[in-house]
């Protein structure tokens, strides 16, 4: 068979996809992924904040005392959130990225890791009001009864914090989620990119296959829960909360001072508190978001 023969029955490379779809499935893998791990998510943050309440965890203790269902306490105000950091973060990631990549003519790791700090960190600033009533919602149940707010739902949440607290409490502890989700950009989103074409090297799989997403996602939510663990618990602690009632000042004031805080009175380890649930969170949620985004796209192309 002629070279010409050959060139003319090569396959052509699909169009890329459109910003519409792109973003769509970005934002409704990140609402699927999250429905599978927001028991984890309620576990990592209940853990997280005994000790701040001055207690010792027991994953028994709370079932007795909250039932098993409470793990799903906060689900609605965790999908909201989803819905506006996953369509953005990764909608955003894709777009800069490509963008840069038509400016600039290649795409390098340096470019990953700025592209995606900065992708973070803006769907972070605008999802904050949702993470905070997502923190909120997770714990309350677990709170001694006379400290409980009670919230009814992510509606009764977030009006209850506008008539209660004002509405500048829904970016309370919007800084380490900022700093948090940066990291996340550069560990998850970034490196996510470049270990699908480690995989793709050293172990011949097929690019963006689902047992190449499957590999990238757990070592990428691996690196990145490590990294990110000491900002999850700052941004934990300054959401959820309350001012001193002798005092009327918050106990926590910023992202260093809470770390430091911490590290002082519980130790720095206390941080990772709650970690295996974390990363069975932050791995899990990778893991199911980017295959179930892998998915749709998939099947979009073979529709298209």
């Amino acid at each position: 068979m002629s070279a010409k023969t050959s060139s003319s029955l090569t396959t052509p490379s699909p169009p890329p996809l459109s910003k519409s779809v792109i973003f769509a499935t970005s934002g409704i893998g990140g609402c699927l992924g999250w429905c599978i791990v927001h028991p984890c998510n309620t576990l990592a943050v209940r853990w997280n904040l005994a000790s701040m309440q001055g207690k010792q965890f027991s994953f028994k203790g709370m079932i007795q005392e909250s039932g098993w269902m409470s793990l799903y306490d906060g689900l609605g105000a965790g999908i909201w959130r989803q819905v506006f950091y996953a369509t953005t973060r990764f909608g955003l990631f894709e777009t800069l990225r490509d963008k840069l990549h038509e400016i600039r003519g290649t795409t390098d790791f340096a470019s990953r890791v700025v592209v995606g700090a900065v992708s973070g960190g803006i769907a972070a600033y605008v999802s904050c009001p949702a993470e905070v009533a997502v923190v909120r919602m997770s714990n309350d149940s677990s709170l001694p009864v006379d400290e409980r707010r009670n919230y009814k739902g992510v509606v009764d949440t977030a009006q209850r914090i506008v008539k209660e607290e004002g509405i500048a409490a829904f970016w309370r502890g919007s800084t380490p989620f900022v700093q948090r989700a940066m990291m996340v950009g550069i560990f998850q989103v970034a490196t996510l990119d470049q270990f699908k074409e480690l995989y793709v090297q050293q172990f011949h799989q097929k690019k963006d296959s689902i047992p190449n997403v499957f590999c990238a996602a757990m070592t990428s939510g691996l690196l990145y829960s490590i990294a990110t663990m000491p900002l999850e618990a700052a941004k934990n602690r300054m959401a959820s909360q309350k001012r001193d009632k002798a005092t009327g000042k918050l106990p926590y004031t910023s992202t260093l001072q809470t770390i430091r805080a911490v590290s002082s009175k519980e130790g720095f380890f206390a941080l990772y508190n709650g970690f295996l649930p974390y990363y069975a969170r932050c791995g899990g949620h990778t893991v199911s978001m980017f295959v179930i985004v892998q998915m749709m796209r998939d099947f979009y192309k073979s529709r298209n």
